[in-house]
């Protein structure tokens, strides 16, 4: 029940800021797609690939980050720390263990949906990239993971200053150093191993595969899911200990 009242809620909400959503869904994409893709990579080829064939399974990953993360983290923020009704769930004789959940699903079908209105646009400007259903699960897995992340830095987080620092140390290294927009292979040992245990690179490298006709490693969807599951873990954990 506390998870098709939370679904509903937040299709509620999405539906009446669709457009908005959207929007804020496909611009900062698009602005990589043009930068890295028109601008720097125009004339670059990667294993037989124009570069925007490599990019754009990265950006996906990058988009499902951002957007089930945020979708989470700032609707939770606002509601905990300005509207102080967050804590009425918290404090209702409900099952944090299915409330948590459902606001992690909420989050991931947001990641889902990004995904969807990215790889439409790459598909409008000629950038076919082939796609099967590990694909999806992989964007799948990814928003899950990180959807549960936001869950639990919203409940750690006390002030936007808090959010501001997950942003800053954990969410913008993800983004330009994970595979994003380069092969991880092309940096320093140390560097690569570290890279290598984030979700991120994850999904970015399991996407380029299929992209680009090749298959996903069974073992990048099991450390995302292995994200998700801890993450969802320690955001159950934090819901208590706010209880």
């Amino acid at each position: 029940m506390e998870i098709c009242t939370v679904l509903w809620r937040e299709f509620i909400f999405f539906r009446r800021r669709l457009l908005q959503i959207t929007t804020a869904a496909v611009i900062s994409p698009l602005l990589y797609f043009v930068a890295f893709g028109w601008g720097l990579g125009q004339d670059v080829s990667i294993n037989g690939h124009s570069y925007m064939y490599f990019i754009i399974p990265g950006i996906i990953a990058l988009t499902t980050m951002n957007t089930s993360y945020n979708a989470v983290t700032i609707r939770i923020n606002i509601a905990k720390i300005h509207e102080k009704s967050f804590e009425y769930y918290l404090t209702s004789p409900v099952n944090m263990y299915l409330l948590t959940l459902g606001q992690v699903l909420a989050g991931s079908l947001r990641g889902l949906y990004a995904a969807f209105l990215i790889t439409a646009v790459s598909y409008l400007i000629g950038v076919q990239i082939k796609i099967n259903l590990f694909f999806v699960v992989i964007c799948l897995l990814n928003s899950l993971a990180f959807s549960a992340f936001g869950y639990f830095a919203a409940m750690v987080i006390d002030s936007h200053y808090d959010m501001n620092r997950f942003t800053t140390y954990i969410m913008t290294p993800m983004t330009f150093l994970c595979g994003t927009f380069f092969s991880p292979e092309h940096l320093p040992g140390p560097v690569k191993f570290i890279i290598n245990l984030l979700p991120l690179t994850h999904a970015s490298v399991g996407l380029r595969a299929i992209a680009l006709g090749g298959t996903a490693e069974m073992f990048s969807a099991a450390v995302l899911l292995f994200y998700f599951l801890l993450f969802y873990a320690l955001g159950v954990r934090a819901s208590f200990r706010e209880m």
